[in-house]
């Protein structure tokens, strides 16, 4: 039997086609991927957009910048006033996830019908401290609750209780205590926790009830501060939940599982939140 005759061309042409084939099956090579994959370019990752309590403003850089390097999604977040997200969501806001500093926000939401099934939980429980600058003329390490009636401390910043969380703790802490009566002529209220921070930093409040994750961060490590006993203020339950309107629900599941898993846990824990795995 003869066969063809085949040119010198055609055996390099042959020789050539198989040899892509055989990287394409088993032996990849970066120069070639294109080829392999009919010159496709890569898709991009989907965008989430995320709602977040504003005392997370430095854990969550961090859970973000490690998530993103599964290569799953990248993430856009946005840090205010628990309250304000609830209403912004509830009004048609496109965020994927929210991360609130009040379950209860959550809670209104499944409610609502406006969670996706399953995702509503609880991730971390927040704490709240006395913060002064470093410079203070009163020592609330030393003194706790007595800084608040000194005379030296004319404004105490708090945050509102009409939509922040923190702020709700702190009016309760200061009821426990005994003393609102007697200081709630000095509070001034932050939009949120992270604004009540900043009355304080900038010298515009002598005192300021503000959650320990701020407390301990690069910004305000440097002044002294007083934990709240803990049994003063309802726990501070912070929540997550993906929402129904997300256009990458198995995405934002995946950041959820994250923020909720062994390594998202340990950032929580090293910003000044505890975790929690009890669901809502």
């Amino acid at each position: 039997m003869k066969f063809p005759r085949l040119d010198k061309f055609t055996w390099r042409s042959a020789f050539a086609l198989l040899t892509v084939i055989a990287i394409c099956l088993g032996f990849p090579d970066t120069a070639l991927l294109h080829v392999c994959a009919g010159n496709r370019e890569p898709q991009a990752l989907p965008v989430l957009r995320v709602s977040a309590a504003a005392d997370l403003q430095f854990a969550m850089p961090e859970l973000v910048a490690e998530f993103e390097k599964k290569h799953i999604a990248t993430l856009q977040v946005s840090y205010g006033s628990s309250g304000n997200f609830f209403t912004q969501i509830q009004n048609g806001a496109p965020f994927d996830l929210f991360f609130s500093a009040d379950s209860e926000y959550v809670k209104k939401l499944d409610v609502a019908g406006l969670s996706e099934p399953g995702t509503t939980g609880i991730y971390a429980m927040g704490r709240l401290v006395l913060w002064t600058r470093a410079d203070a003329a009163v020592d609330v390490r030393r003194d706790g609750w007595k800084v608040l009636l000194d005379s030296r401390v004319e404004k105490i910043a708090i945050a509102n209780p009409a939509h922040a969380p923190y702020g709700k703790a702190a009016e309760a802490a200061l009821r426990s205590a005994g003393i609102y009566d007697q200081v709630k002529g000095k509070l001034v209220f932050g939009e949120n926790i992270s604004q009540t921070a900043q009355f304080v930093q900038s010298g515009n409040a002598q005192v300021g009830l503000v959650a320990l994750s701020l407390a301990i961060s690069p910004a305000m490590k440097e002044g002294h501060r007083w934990e709240v006993p803990v049994e003063a203020y309802p726990p501070i339950e912070q929540s997550a939940v993906v929402l129904r309107s997300s256009k990458n629900v198995a995405a934002a599941r995946s950041f959820l599982d994250f923020v909720r898993g062994e390594q998202g846990r340990e950032i929580l824990r090293k910003n000044g939140l505890l975790f929690a795995a009890a669901k809502n």
